[in-house]
């Protein structure tokens, strides 16, 4: 059986440049007091012997840890994955945040942290401990949670707020919700569309709040009324469920809808299908994510597509670049975009 190719070690990086461990560990940090002479000559030895820095190694320095952290809701989540229902939140997390991270000699690990727990500042203080991340990213709704963002700042470990506006330390990001609730109102306008129901995100999420924003700012500006057309959910298919049908209830003549995800989106196509409409000559209907189950619903959904990986792969490029100085650049919006499929159409006519 043939053996796997032992990995080379930091000390036999040191002995083939004929340095110390502690120059070899300076010239993998990028630290200082280290002749350009001497780099090269270290680098060299890195280069013909094929080493790869452990974290292990990175951290002889002792500043830095090379961990950037994601905080992501353990509820949520969890219940994604038990479910299995197509969502891939986490995957395009990870795909951005992993591949930055490792241009810059990083690794990025992933926890979930239930915000509906009392002791949420002991768990994480534990992990923060366990880990002593150089960065962490916290995503909705613990970027807005003020126990998590004053237990990071306490600590002075700095972290960017994915989905928050809200001043205050961290780096803010938002994916340009209001604008992309907005746009996909104003396409259903073009379309001759005078009646759009949307259904809402929980009130937790500053988020769900930006895209009513953004769809009724868009209604305004053609004249259009917004009373009665707004259900809220909770991001689950049922609640999408329950918000569809209250919609088309008191509003039987709706011709298109906006859902503030896609469960809930998929939950409103099933109800339309249920009451005999049809998708999209009787009623056209756009989602927010663009998971990949969009695409292969009946008809295939136009939805705004989120830019996860490209806001977390933003964020962890500032968090290493920064290097725990202050962020004073305001509110980082990455734009999303609208993806049309078979869901919408023209505005049905009377005849």
């Amino acid at each position: 059986m043939a053996r796997g190719r032992k990995s080379v070690t930091i000390r036999e990086v040191a002995e083939d440049a004929g340095v110390s461990l502690q120059t070899v560990s300076r010239v993998i940090n990028d630290g200082p007091n280290v002749r350009p002479q001497m780099r090269d000559k270290v680098q060299a030895s890195i280069d013909r012997l094929g080493y790869v820095p452990s974290l292990a190694a990175q951290r002889m320095s002792g500043s830095r840890s090379y961990i950037i952290l994601a905080i992501n809701d353990r509820e949520r989540t969890l219940a994604d994955w038990r479910e299995r229902q197509g969502t891939d939140w986490v995957d395009q997390m990870l795909l951005g945040g992993i591949l930055t991270c490792s241009r810059h000699g990083y690794r990025m690990l992933v926890e979930l942290v239930d915000t509906h727990i009392d002791h949420v500042e002991r768990e994480l203080g534990a992990t923060i401990s366990a880990l002593q991340p150089d960065g962490v990213i916290l995503t909705p709704p613990h970027s807005e949670n003020r126990l998590i963002t004053q237990l990071l700042e306490e600590r002075g470990i700095p972290f960017a707020r994915i989905g928050s506006k809200q001043e205050g330390a961290g780096i803010p990001l938002t994916m340009g919700d209001e604008d992309a609730a907005y746009d996909a109102a104003n396409r259903l306008i073009e379309l001759g569309h005078r009646k759009i129901g949307i259904i809402a995100g929980p009130r937790q999420y500053s988020l769900s709040g930006w895209r009513v924003d953004g769809w009724r700012r868009a209604l305004e500006e053609h004249g259009l009324s917004s009373d009665g057309l707004n259900e809220r959910g909770d991001f689950s298919y049922e609640s999408g469920t329950q918000a569809a049908r209250a919609l088309l209830d008191r509003n039987p003549d709706l011709t298109a809808l906006i859902g503030s995800n896609d469960q809930m989106t998929l939950a409103a196509l099933e109800v339309a299908r249920d009451r005999g409409l049809h998708v999209p000559r009787d009623l056209s209907i756009i989602s927010f994510d663009n998971t990949p189950i969009v695409r292969f619903s009946q008809p295939p959904l136009s939805a705004i597509d989120q830019p996860i990986a490209q806001t977390v792969s933003l964020a962890v490029e500032r968090l290493i670049t920064l290097k725990g100085q202050p962020h004073d650049g305001g509110v980082i919006e990455v734009k999303a975009g609208l993806i049309e499929r078979a869901s919408i159409g023209p505005a049905p006519t009377d005849d």
